[in-house]
């Protein structure tokens, strides 16, 4: 019986995307370029390859902040202050949150069969805000956020981090729901809890572990007499 829940925020309970993007759009605005699909669509790229080098311990979240406006501003022959734009994008993103239909059901629902927990490598005062204007701080037991902690998923420390600060955990009790095989995955993989995969687009490769594209289809994998 699961009753311990380890859930990561963005993309499993908020559309991250779309927040980015808007964020994107802002924040060249505010330091006077004049932003584009294309520029935000390489922003995303560069982004998300710096956040897994983040992940495999190759670079610091300081470092990451002002990098990606740094490469990209160097790429397009950009004139701008990649410091100033960096500062900007992380203040601004504090008041953008989509969270998904559905989330703070989903959330309710698992609340009420046990403990819920935030797991997330977001930046600690964007994530409490975003907990806050999506309206899911009274469903939630607690949230582990890396930069709190002071290491990353999926670092085992992470893990164990969590772990350790779970009053009476037990790992047959504890499942890890999350949208990330290269953190979410390997953090349950790690410390030998179960893993659901938690996907509503068409996965871009195959995976042949337990996946679920919508919040009903996680309920029956965990409460099957329930919501059959």
């Amino acid at each position: 019986m699961k009753d311990i829940f380890l859930l990561d925020l963005d993309d499993t309970l908020v559309d991250f995307p779309r927040a980015e993007e808007r964020n994107f759009f802002e924040t060249l605005s505010a330091v006077g370029v004049q932003a584009s699909g294309e520029l935000y669509g390489r922003f995303h790229l560069i982004n998300d390859a710096l956040w897994r080098a983040l992940e495999r311990g190759e670079m610091t979240r300081e470092i990451l902040k002002v990098r990606r406006f740094e490469l990209l501003f160097r790429e397009f022959g950009i004139e701008a202050d990649a410091q100033r734009a960096s500062d900007f994008y992380y203040r601004n993103f504090e008041g953008i949150c989509y969270p998904f239909d559905g989330a703070a059901e989903f959330l309710r629902e698992l609340s009420a069969r046990g403990r819920v927990y935030l797991v997330t490598n977001g930046g600690a005062r964007i994530q409490h805000s975003h907990v806050r204007l999506a309206g899911f701080g009274g469903y939630l037991s607690g949230m582990f956020i890396s930069e709190e902690i002071g290491c990353e998923k999926p670092e085992r420390a992470f893990a164990e981090f969590v772990e350790t600060h779970i009053e009476g955990y037990e790992r047959e009790r504890a499942v890890w729901i999350g949208d990330s095989l290269t953190s979410d995955m390997l953090c349950a993989k790690t410390v030998g809890i179960d893993f659901i995969l938690y996907f509503p687009r068409p996965m871009p490769k195959p995976y042949d572990g337990l996946k679920v594209r919508s919040y009903l289809e996680i309920l029956n994998k965990l409460f099957p007499n329930d919501f059959s």
